[in-house]
């Protein structure tokens, strides 16, 4: 079975004059090399963080400093902070300043004193924590990969038991507050182009753990609530560096990606035990939806007004299906997803060429497009909300 790419390749000119294409042997003897040199590189970290767990607290937390200062694939040096200076900037970590919580532990906000800076500080929970070498390999992880949809590792702790990560502040918190979270005080809802342009930005964060860092990391717990928004709703990963290498494929991070994506879609929770049985579970109450274009619409989130371009609706449909497969090496690689939602993310997205043919788009979803299906106008110049 082929798997779909969702978009047009543009060949450059370049590519056009040499024709060349790469060949079988070539993409293989490609990937064999990256896997060791990523083997290589995971390695590394095993002795450094088997001799760090050895020592005393105080020369613990000086020595894993030295150790990443040495390290000369670091992106960004983290601060080493005291357990005093970050009880002070969360004042004692109090429950008034405690803006998440996780299996991994509470995060806090806090204010830096000497530099007034504002800062998510997250205290790991000492009892789910596997100790001084898991602390250190994540450490290390979180100050070599660096991506605009990755959050920041700012500074760490690890004075005494206690194990701190300070992290740059999301000031629009995380992406289940927008879209998830049913209170008084909840935002008002994403527009269409806004959750294209968050599912794109998400996307390309796992495409960078995925196909860039080094060793590759597999995210394992990817969520709505795990992915943070800045002033301008642009999308940052967090908890990542939490992830387990190398333990599970990028197809079931693909698969983890498809249901946020519906969620997305459709502003309803993957799994919520307060609605019927048969809605319980969001993946199978829209399995039988994605054959039926007929209820597209009822599964876009009624929150939308239906203000979004129904081809957008159809095609994002589409991505999410695919990346539901039930069988992995039928999902689409994350970067084919990427690529897919850069279009559908462009707010003239109506005025483009279609991006998924018809032929495509049955496979994918298991019914005909003709010519004259009125569900395919589209009202991408009625989706602008203007109050």
């Amino acid at each position: 079975m082929r798997i779909l790419i969702c978009c047009r390749i543009v060949r450059t000119d370049s590519m056009r004059n040499t024709g060349l294409r790469p060949t079988k042997s070539s993409v293989q003897e490609s990937r064999h090399s990256r896997d060791a040199r990523k083997k290589s590189q995971a390695d590394e970290f095993a002795p450094i963080a088997r001799s760090r767990s050895m020592q005393p607290a105080g020369s613990k937390q000086r020595m894993i400093a030295e150790d990443i200062l040495k390290y000369d694939r670091v992106k960004i040096v983290p601060q080493v902070y005291t357990f005093r200076e970050l009880a002070a900037a969360t004042q004692n970590f109090h429950h008034d300043l405690l803006v998440g919580e996780g299996g991994f532990g509470r995060v806090y906000k806090g204010r830096i004193t000497s530099t007034n800076e504002i800062v998510a500080v997250k205290q790991l929970d000492r009892n789910g924590y596997q100790g001084n070498r898991e602390f250190l390999a994540e450490v290390l992880t979180l100050s070599i990969v660096h991506h605009p949809n990755l959050v920041n590792l700012l500074g760490y702790c690890a004075d005494g038991q206690q194990r701190i990560l300070v992290y740059e502040y999301m000031p629009n918190g995380s992406l289940e507050n927008h879209l998830l979270e049913i209170s008084t005080e909840r935002p008002p809802p994403l527009d269409w182009y806004t959750r294209m342009k968050i599912a794109k930005g998400a996307a390309q964060g796992l495409e960078y753990l995925h196909d860039t860092a080094s060793p590759s990391i597999i995210y394992r717990d990817f969520k709505a609530a795990n992915i943070l928004l800045d002033n301008n709703f642009n999308p940052k990963l967090s908890d990542f560096g939490l992830a387990k290498l190398g333990q599970l494929t990028p197809k079931s991070d693909v698969y983890s990606f498809g249901v946020v994506f519906l969620e997305i879609i459709s502003g309803k929770r993957a799994i919520d035990p307060t609605k019927p049985t048969e809605q319980q579970s969001l993946v199978t109450w829209a399995t039988p939806l994605f054959k039926d274009k007929r209820k597209f619409k009822s599964i876009a989130d009624p929150l939308l007004q239906d203000k979004y371009p129904v081809k957008g609706l159809y095609q994002a449909l589409a991505i999410a299906s695919m990346c539901l497969q039930e069988e992995a090496k039928t999902r689409p690689l994350i970067s084919d997803v990427v690529t897919a939602l850069e279009y559908l993310s462009m707010e003239n997205y109506g005025e483009i060429d279609e991006i998924i043919t018809s032929a495509d788009y049955e496979l994918a979803s298991g019914f005909e497009i003709t010519d004259d299906d009125k569900d395919y106008e589209d009202n991408a110049t009625s989706s602008q909300d203007t109050t």
